[in-house]
């Protein structure tokens, strides 16, 4: 079964009050759970205690950076990350998404986009909760587990994102077809996703870092990438 609206945690990391109450007030107005953290330590903590399924992060907090907030959640969670920050240009998108966030959210924002794109981001990762999904895929020295979400790798777990893990999914079961970047935005991040195609290049780069076999996703110059299984 699809997890429902109810049972759905949201935590909010973010250090002006009237922001994160206006974010907790949406999202609560939704049917979710929702928990709100003013400091990066809090939200770390928060985050232990909370248990969420999603967490809204800002970029500027007083204590730590959200960067480091986000890459220290990737590291010990499975759970997609937006980043909340005034911060617009290219770079700090492809920053912030190279630190381990799924999306990202410029301020100011309009309370409904947030809440349409946090909606996508759980649907899409929903998908694969579901009951009876799947069972394992075995590819090369890997077992891949769609209904645990999980990566093992010659007998031991490798940690992924959800977009990590969505992308290889994608990819291993359709073999040797080739994807443009375009497509694979479509596909795993959502037709009403905002960032650009290099958002696809940095999650490729991410699972060849992570994975033995990540040298059998082939780039195809111009084009976009394939996944080619050992022989």
């Amino acid at each position: 079964m699809m997890i429902e609206i109810e049972e759905i945690r949201i935590l909010v990391i973010e250090d002006e009050k009237p922001i994160a109450d206006i974010l907790e007030y949406g999202f609560k107005k939704e049917g979710f759970r929702v928990k709100s953290a003013y400091t990066g330590a809090d939200g770390l903590s928060g985050a232990e205690e909370f248990e969420p399924n999603l967490v809204l992060l800002d970029w500027m907090l007083p204590d730590l950076s959200g960067v480091d907030v986000c890459k220290m959640l990737t590291e010990m969670y499975n759970i997609p990350i937006i980043m909340l920050t005034a911060r617009g240009s290219i770079d700090d998108k492809v920053y912030g998404l190279e630190s381990g966030a799924d999306d990202y959210i410029t301020k100011p924002f309009d309370l409904r986009e947030v809440i349409v794109r946090v909606k996508t981001i759980l649907r899409r990762f929903g998908k694969s909760l579901k009951g009876q999904e799947e069972q394992e895929i075995r590819v090369e020295n890997a077992v891949i587990s769609e209904r645990e979400r999980t990566v093992c790798q010659d007998g031991e777990y490798v940690e992924l994102t959800p977009k990590e893990f969505d992308l290889l999914v994608w990819l291993v079961k359709n073999p040797r077809r080739v994807f443009t970047r375009s497509h694979l935005l479509d596909e795993i991040w959502g037709y009403d996703f905002m960032g650009d195609t290099r958002t696809v290049d940095i999650h490729i780069q991410r699972l060849r870092k992570k994975l033995c076999m990540g040298e059998s996703i082939v780039t195809v110059f111009g084009v976009g990438y394939k996944y080619v299984p050992k022989e």
